[in-house]
């Protein structure tokens, strides 16, 4: 189950070397609200599948699970009630606003990663 994958590696990565950059360097009303959640499914993806061996079903679910979790923990405003509101991390980490957007970004996020795994299995065979 354990295995390390330096394709996966490599682009989860990279796609966390994009994440730093839209946080410290963009800030529009799309990109930074929705990119950064599109693609942060996507290094999530990456991340699990450098170091495991699992398949994308269930990984994308986990995923799309996990991201869902975390806007409803935003949703519940946990992170006040835990008194980590004043540690920038942790806003930045767990986030401090539910949007029903962010939603829609990370399931498209994981759509994206999906119909990629499920080409490039197409084009092996």
């Amino acid at each position: 189950m354990l295995r390390f994958n330096k394709s996966y590696f490599v682009r989860a990565m990279l796609l966390f070397l994009t994440e730093i950059y839209i946080a410290l360097c963009i800030s529009d009303d799309l990109i930074r609200p929705y990119g950064g959640d599109f693609l942060v499914v996507i290094f999530l993806y990456c991340l699990v599948r450098s170091m495991m061996n699992i398949g994308v079903r269930e990984v994308a679910a986990g995923v799309l699970l996990f991201s869902f979790v975390i806007e409803f923990v935003q949703y519940l405003n946990v992170i006040e009630m835990i008194g980590l509101k004043k540690y920038t991390v942790a806003r930045v980490v767990l986030g401090t606003s539910f949007e029903w957007g962010d939603m829609l970004a990370y399931t498209c996020g994981i759509a994206a990663v999906v119909m990629f795994e499920n080409r490039k299995r197409l084009l092996a065979v």
